[in-house]
Formats: C-alpha cells, structure tokens, sequence
C-alpha cells in the first residue's frame, strides 16, 4: 500500500456562505455521506499561506515574536503570511514576506513541506520554503502596523528550536513543521535533494 494522500471530493447537495471577512470567510455545506445521509459541514476558506523557514551559515533560523488573539499568546514564528492575489506564485509570495517582515533576501530557496494546517475545519494549505543564503535587504523597510508593529526579531539555532518544539515550548504550525523538516531532510537525503522552488502544488496552483 502506498502511504499517499489523494484528491476525493465527495458530493455536496447545497452551500452556503454566513459570514465573509477582510480575509477569509465560513462556508457550510451539505455533503452526502456513504450510507447516502446528508450533514452540515462547516469549514473556514482561506486563500492559502506560505512561510519561510531562514537558514543562516551561523545555522541560526530567523525568527519573530507576535501576538496571536485568538490564542491570546505571543508566539515565536518564522516568517509567513498570505497568497493575496489568486494564482499568485507561492515563491513570490515567501520572497515578499521575508523582506517585509525581516528586510532579509535569499539566494537559495527550495520547498521543505506543503500542510494543511486544520483540515477538519479550514481548507487553508501553506507552502513552507527553506531559504538560503541570507543577507540584508536593500532599500527602505517595509512599514508594519498592528500586532506586527510590536514584533521581535531573533536568530536561534537549530537544535535550541528543536528542543524547544519537543518541549512544548513553541507551538506555531509553520515553525514546529519547518524545522522538525529540516532536520528530517538533513537526516535523509540532504537539503539539497528538497524539491525545486517552483515545484507543483495542486492545493494552491500557480503560473510559474
């Protein structure tokens, strides 16, 4: 048996949608089960997010501090944010975050995983890049407002985020995915065997 997750889309007799936000809205649908019932499905439509997981030479992972409401914590991350525009290039997309978050531009990038984040209730699906060869943004920063006016910015070693995932002192999707990838990935066939970073992504399809 290949262990392989795969397209299914089972039927659905009515949607619709309650609420719509700024960014993301609720849909419920109603979906025919396979003993032919019908229930509601309710689930959070998101564009789709990509997050950048910034390695130094030091073997540091860029990293920032933000406050997160619904969680009311203030969480260590690494740098993400949304697929603004449909069919937007998921590569652009990671590039702009690392310059407007930490005003930082990398020379190598590949795809370290493709999540979803909470498929029991979100359709959201995030691209996380490992970038490589970091140095200094050119030009002005970028100006942030809100929660992200009062971030921190750090770089950590590696194996001081590992410890701290295992834990259970960091808690944020993309940082505890990233990096316990990159350190598969360096155990496996090494960071240079990671995918392209214009490979495919069915979740969220680009032009490249």
């Amino acid at each position: 048996m290949t262990i392989k997750d795969t397209p299914e889309e089972w039927e659905v007799r009515g949607s619709e949608t309650p609420f719509t936000g700024n960014k993301t809205s609720v849909r419920t649908d109603d979906v025919v089960m396979p003993d032919g019932s019908v229930v509601h499905r309710d689930y959070q439509v998101h564009p789709g997010s990509v997050a950048v997981l910034a390695l130094d030479d030091a073997d540091r992972v860029l990293v920032l501090r933000q406050y997160r409401h619904p969680v009311r914590h203030r969480l260590w991350e690494i740098p993400a944010g949304l697929l603004d525009v449909p069919g937007e290039n998921p590569l652009h997309a990671a590039q702009r975050e690392l310059y407007e978050e930490a005003h930082v531009k990398a020379e190598d990038w590949r795809v370290l995983t493709d999540v979803y984040t909470t498929p029991g209730g979100c359709d959201e699906a995030v691209r996380i890049f490992l970038a490589r060869g970091l140095s200094e943004a050119e030009g002005e920063r970028f100006v942030v407002e809100d929660e992200e006016a009062d971030m921190e910015l750090a770089r950590v070693p590696v194996e001081e985020l590992v410890r701290g995932v295992l834990a259970g002192e960091l808690h944020n999707n993309c940082l505890v995915v990233g990096v316990l990838s990159l350190v598969a990935a360096r155990a496996g066939d090494g960071l240079d065997a990671l995918r392209p970073a214009q490979a495919p992504w069915p979740a969220r399809p680009f032009e490249a």
